[in-house]
């Protein structure tokens, strides 16, 4: 398998099981509903390792632009294959957002709540403030990197660090993804957000444009500034 196509079917898996969460807890009559959002970042946790251990060591498992920039910038990633990485990291949401469409079929009509079936695909501000919301993607996805690298640089036991970074992603959820959901991945925002606006949804709203650019230019910028602090403080 190509990288390109591991960082395509990793992202995919991605999606399918972070996404499949959150409309297992917002969508009307499945068996986790109102589940909450503690079980919303383990299974956001447990989906990025379970992903990690599918392709990471075909493509390293970026699974996200941000992080595939961050790495170029430290020289710890070939520059001429950023693009075709992050144009897989996009098209695998994108059909990973189907798959999760697909599962949860006859729930869409039963919930009369649009946003919730925003909800499923993409994030969300708690408060709607342009500034308050990019910074905290910023800050997330700084801290997302930072880790990552932090993680890079110590020796595990041989197959244990998919663990550790998904328990990264579920520390990062709980302690700052109350602001805006924690996208802290572009691809894993707008690439469902795309399936939003296309999928035959019953009752589905508009597919919030307006507030789309914060969680792709938020990790973008936090992820380069993760790695600037990185190579200038450690």
């Amino acid at each position: 398998m190509s990288p390109y196509l591991a960082e395509f079917f990793g992202t995919m898996i991605l999606i399918v099981l972070g996404n499949g969460v959150v409309a297992g807890v917002v969508l009307k009559g499945t068996k986790s509903e109102n589940a909450g959002w503690l079980t919303i970042c383990l299974a956001w946790g447990l989906a990025v390792t379970l992903a990690i251990y599918a392709v990471g060591s075909i493509s390293g498992a970026h699974l996200n632009p941000a992080i595939t920039l961050a790495l170029a910038m430290t020289g710890s990633f070939p520059v001429n294959q950023v693009a075709g990485y992050i144009l897989a990291q996009f098209a695998g949401a994108f059909v990973g957002a189907i798959l999760v469409w697909l599962h949860y079929l006859p729930h869409w009509k039963n919930t009369p709540d649009p946003s919730a079936k925003l909800a499923v695909f993409a994030t969300g501000p708690a408060i709607r403030n342009t500034l308050n919301n990019l910074i905290s993607e910023v800050i997330a996805t700084a801290v997302l990197v930072l880790a990552i690298l932090f993680i890079g640089a110590n020796k595990f036991t041989e197959g244990l660090n998919p663990l550790v970074v998904g328990l990264l992603i579920v520390s990062i959820g709980l302690s700052l993804g109350g602001t805006t959901g924690f996208a802290i991945n572009p691809a894993r925002d707008l690439g469902p957000r795309l399936a939003h606006f296309f999928l035959p949804i019953p009752g589905k709203r508009d597919s919030d444009w307006s507030y789309a650019w914060i969680p792709v230019v938020g990790p973008f910028i936090g992820g380069l500034l993760g790695a600037l602090v990185y190579q200038f403080v450690f």
